[in-house]
């Protein structure tokens, strides 16, 4: 008995499976027809393949500009770090505020006087006005007033060189037009 309810089972599945496969294919042939009636367009040439200059990499035996450089023997570390001109930025220094802004990213907006210190009037990205005189350090690249005139301020920031040292340049940072 159970093998006759299997088998009605089977036939039943069997039937509705097929039941979807009665439809003919007469709407997909005149379908594939009146595509093979339009005629074909024109296709692009393949563009031609352009074969890339071949470079040979020759620094691979040079010092990794990502690296530090090590200090021979004869070197003390302390030369190392300073450099030919033996300046370098003091480590045990605390950092002052505008220090952690870009110079390029900070505007001089005024300056003023006060018991005969000359201050300029700073400008940072939050729109917030900041007071530096001489002495003070403005910009990512320890940078320090040196002097503070009507127009400008004048710094001396301290770059690294490749050979670990550091080097002076100067910078200003002149009054924004209004």
């Amino acid at each position: 008995m159970k093998n006759r309810w299997q088998s009605i089972g089977l036939l039943i599945v069997i039937l509705a499976v097929t039941a979807g496969c009665e439809r003919g294919t007469r709407d997909l042939e005149h379908w594939v027809a009146e595509t093979l009636r339009t005629p074909a367009g024109d296709i692009d040439p393949i563009p031609p393949v352009v074969t890339p200059e071949i470079v040979s990499y020759v620094a691979y035996d040079l010092r990794d500009p990502f690296q530090r450089r090590v200090a021979r023997a004869d070197e003390a570390e302390s030369d190392l770090l300073a450099g030919a001109n033996g300046v370098r930025p003091d480590p045990d220094r605390r950092r002052e505020f505008l220090e952690g802004f870009p110079l390029d990213t900070l505007r001089m907006v005024g300056t003023f006087e006060l018991e005969g210190v000359n201050y300029a009037l700073i400008r940072d990205n939050d729109n917030v006005v900041h007071r530096v005189a001489e002495g003070n350090y403005m910009g990512s690249n320890h940078g320090r007033v040196v002097r503070v005139r009507s127009d400008r301020v004048e710094l001396v920031e301290l770059y690294e060189d490749p050979r670990g040292g550091w080097v002076e340049r100067r910078a200003q940072l002149v009054m924004a037009e209004s």
